[in-house]
């Protein structure tokens, strides 16, 4: 019998643990912060106020991840675009938030990856001064932040020799050497987010999916108006009122019921102008390929290449470790606001044209084995171009006393939560405690000494860290756990039953879409369903 005074009990969701926390909300337990939206500034948001000690619950309408932050490129990086722009304050930012993330609250999930640019002829010799330059900068950020070159090797100049070695797939003519450096990948943007929700659950955050927002009650007219990141004269205008009341519906049952908080944060990406229309966006949206990396010559090894006619900007070729590759990232203006967004002939023709452009042998639509697209939530502002857009957040104090944070980068999550749980403690005057998520270790992070002595594969490792010993457990009095859901997949059945036990994965789509990432590739997604529909149906436990 599970201990449920243990660490993975305490951070378990469940269907029944959810359940249980909804009744006590609709039952009229009041919180000090409700948070709406499950991607990872949400998550972030729950884990920032549980662990200060505030009474939290998280809604999100559908599932954890389930919007722009399971779409991410998956990387974790150092600001180096932002450098180029001139926002060394927001580059700065992100080397700090990259050197946390990989060595104090994410080492499981975050590991040292190495990119190659290489100066081909289309790398003039002055384009690939510049870019030196640049990589020079950045560098200077990952010192200034202290993050080791034991980590993140400072970036050099390669042969033409060394870059063929590198990536060996490259095309030899024309080519001058490469540029070599490092930065942050995840090895799953959607478990960072569950791996943060779950986080706050241990801290006892409520965390619950299937929950949708229809409107939001403010008991006080006449509230004036804060924007900005900090808070503003009009920040404290909610303090000492009576509690905000949600509206909301619980998907899965069909029943209304009506949340009460002391304060409300706006976590929902490009849905944020739904609870607060006076935010202005422009969303973007990103598309990426998923291709074998035999198509590549199966390097570990990143490249970033730069899009003809175009001022820094690269496509990325990005070695998952799984036999795939994933290849973007466009960046086109859409006013469509959808659940799946779809990427489009255009998109996926470019980015297979600009990435054969280097390649001995060329891609073409038979090598893309399935494609995905996330919408960037970018603040409106000047210029003609997304592209062109700040990646910098906001947090913004609404005359319906709903703080939005939006904006920003996956890498910078934690600092978006930051500066939300402050404008909310300010504004509705809660006893708080200082942010302490700079130096709070997820669950299954550890140090990366420790987590090379954990008995378990280290793919398992990778994605679990210090719980892969428990994942492998589940398969203790069924062995056959152990084996793929589907052939060419490395994902086992006991991964997907420690999505149902511990993960809150409630359907065949959140454990396929989001606790693994079988679906992105559609044939091995129609593979695995018989293994996710029997990991739901034999393993779901109450937890009382």
């Amino acid at each position: 019998m599970t201990d449920l005074a243990s660490p993975l009990a305490r951070s378990s969701l469940t269907a029944d643990r959810r359940a249980r926390e909804l009744a006590e909300l609709a039952g009229g337990t009041v919180v000090d912060l409700l948070v709406v939206g499950g991607g990872v500034t949400g998550a972030g948001v729950a884990l920032d106020a549980a662990s200060r000690g505030l009474s939290v619950a998280l809604v999100e309408a559908r599932d954890l991840a389930f919007g722009t932050s399971r779409w991410s490129s998956k990387l974790v990086h150092g600001g180096l675009r932002y450098l180029a722009s001139g926002d060394v304050r927001l580059a700065r930012e992100s080397a700090a938030e990259r050197e946390i993330l990989i060595r104090r609250t994410a080492s499981h999930l975050v590991h040292p990856l190495p990119m190659v640019l290489p100066l081909t002829r289309d790398v003039p010799v002055g384009a690939a001064l510049l870019a030196r330059v640049g990589l020079g900068f950045a560098d200077l950020l990952r010192r200034g932040v202290r993050t080791p070159s034991s980590v993140l090797p400072p970036p050099r100049r390669l042969s033409v020799v060394e870059t063929l070695g590198m990536v060996p797939g490259l095309r030899e003519e024309g080519l001058r050497g490469g540029l070599l450096y490092w930065d942050g990948q995840l090895v799953d943007d959607a478990r960072l987010v569950v791996a943060i929700a779950r986080t706050a659950a241990a801290f006892g955050a409520r965390i619950l999916t299937r929950v949708q927002v229809l409107a939001v009650q403010n008991p006080v007219s006449g509230t004036a108006i804060g924007v900005g990141v900090g808070v503003g004269p009009a920040a404290t205008a909610g303090a000492g009122a009576g509690p905000v009341e949600v509206e909301a519906l619980d998907t899965l049952t069909g029943q209304p019921c009506r949340l009460r908080a002391r304060t409300v944060i706006n976590a929902t990406g490009v849905w944020a102008p739904v609870l607060a229309p006076e935010i202005r966006l422009r969303p973007s949206r990103g598309t990426h390929l998923v291709l074998p990396a035999a198509a590549f010559g199966g390097t570990p090894t990143a490249l970033s290449v730069p899009i003809p006619g175009e001022r820094n900007r690269y496509a990325l070729v990005l070695p998952q470790g799984d036999g795939r590759v994933y290849v973007g990232l466009t960046d086109v203006s859409t006013d469509e606001v959808v659940d799946l967004p779809v990427p489009d002939h255009g998109e996926i023709t470019h980015l297979l044209n600009v990435v054969s452009g280097v390649l001995a042998t060329p891609l073409d639509r038979a090598d893309v084995l399935g494609s995905f697209a996330g919408l960037r939530p970018l603040l409106d502002g000047p210029g003609g171009r997304t592209a062109d857009l700040s990646r910098r957040h906001t947090v913004h104090i609404g005359a319906n006393r709903v703080i939005t944070v939006v904006g920003g980068k996956l890498t910078t999550y934690r600092r978006m939560a930051e500066d939300a749980v402050d404008a909310a403690v300010t504004q509705a005057n809660l006893d708080a405690g200082p942010c302490r998520t700079s130096r709070l270790p997820l669950v299954g992070a550890a140090p990366r000494r420790a987590l090379a002595s954990i008995p378990a594969p280290r793919r398992l490792v990778a994605r679990y860290g210090t719980e892969a010993p428990a994942v492998l457990d589940l398969a203790r009095d069924d062995p056959r756990l152990l084996a793929p859901v589907a052939a060419g997949v490395d994902v086992t059945g006991a991964e997907l039953v420690f999505g149902v036990l511990h993960e809150g994965a409630l359907d065949v789509d959140d454990l396929l879409d989001r606790r693994t990432r079988v679906g992105l590739v559609p044939a091995d997604r129609a593979a695995a369903l018989d293994a996710a529909r029997s990991a739901l149906t034999h393993h779901t436990v109450r937890t009382g």
